[in-house]
């Protein structure tokens, strides 16, 4: 990707915020530009939202620095929060107010003038916004968050795991929502740990461990370079024995294939008897599985 002319939209240099029970973030690195679907993805605890918070100046570092916009996000954090769209991990609205009321006002604290967008939005999630907030499920509350994040159309969206509670059909619709914002240059930070739907939208993703980020990557760059598995089913008892074998069971083999070694792999099957072949697509989740197993994380299952 040519990153000559790309701009800066988020840049976090060697960010640490420490808390007393030893939790925390340790020498976070990250850039973010303009148009990018960033993804922030690890496992509950790992540091993701402590990250998020502070990006949106709701918590100081002790050490390093954050711009969004080329704003400081603690000294200018009243002027990042305006401009971007946002959602917490966890929600709290006034339970007192209907969605609508809520939305309306966040709307006119805004100084919106797009209420027809808004009615597209609400309409777009499928569910009614009229009730008490207090009488909304896991899942309303959540679709009435990512219409406050997405209303006023903000150059910056940052999720922290924004699918909870959701059904697969509104998880799919999420999906194509940051699609189609993303054909309009809108950037996003995306904190998750549902890897459908960061490989879905994100153009680059960061694993974080215990505070820190222990892998950062293009993600169309990781699928094009990483080992291709193929399961292949013989029909004698003569197999190809020169590529590595992940597994055998009698006649059906699986390989990992490296991306170079793919056409002559493919040359070489010809010279058996074959019942079936298939390629296994990549998975960002068995590549976080492993790799978090080599970073020496807990033993993932």
């Amino acid at each position: 990707m040519n990153t000559k002319h790309q701009t800066p939209i988020i840049k976090i240099n060697n960010l640490s915020k420490r808390y007393p029970n030893g939790y925390g973030i340790f020498n976070i690195d990250l850039c973010v530009n303009q148009g990018e679907v960033f993804g922030y993805l690890g496992p509950n605890g790992a540091g993701k939202s402590t990250t998020i918070r502070t990006i949106m100046g709701y918590i100081k570092p002790d050490e390093g620095n954050c711009e969004v916009f080329d704003y400081n996000s603690w000294n200018d954090a009243a002027i990042i929060q305006s401009q971007v769209g946002y959602l917490p991990g966890e929600i709290a609205f006034p339970e007192f107010m209907t969605g609508t009321e809520f939305i309306k006002l966040v709307f006119n604290l805004r100084n919106q003038s797009n209420w027809n967008e808004v009615e597209d939005l609400i309409k777009y999630w499928e569910f009614d916004p009229n009730k008490k907030i207090k009488k909304m499920s896991k899942g309303m509350k959540q679709k009435v968050g990512l219409i406050i994040a997405f209303m006023h159309h903000p150059r910056l969206i940052i999720l922290d795991e924004p699918t909870t509670g959701l059904d697969p059909l509104m998880q799919q619709k999420f999906i194509d929502l940051v699609n189609e914002r993303k054909q309009q240059k809108t950037t996003f930070l995306m904190s998750s740990h549902i890897f459908e739907e960061i490989e879905k939208t994100c153009d680059k993703v960061a694993i974080v461990k215990s505070g820190r980020i222990v892998s950062n990557f293009d993600l169309a760059k990781l699928r094009q370079e990483n080992e291709r598995y193929y399961t292949v089913t013989f029909n004698t008892k003569e197999i190809l024995k020169t590529y590595k074998i992940l597994k055998q069971s009698k006649n059906q083999v699986t390989y990992s294939i490296l991306p170079n070694q793919v056409p002559q792999f493919i040359k070489d099957l010809n010279n058996y008897d074959l019942e079936m072949i298939s390629e296994n697509p990549f998975s960002l989740e068995k590549y976080f599985m492993n790799f978090y197993k080599d970073a020496g994380g807990p033993d993932v299952k």
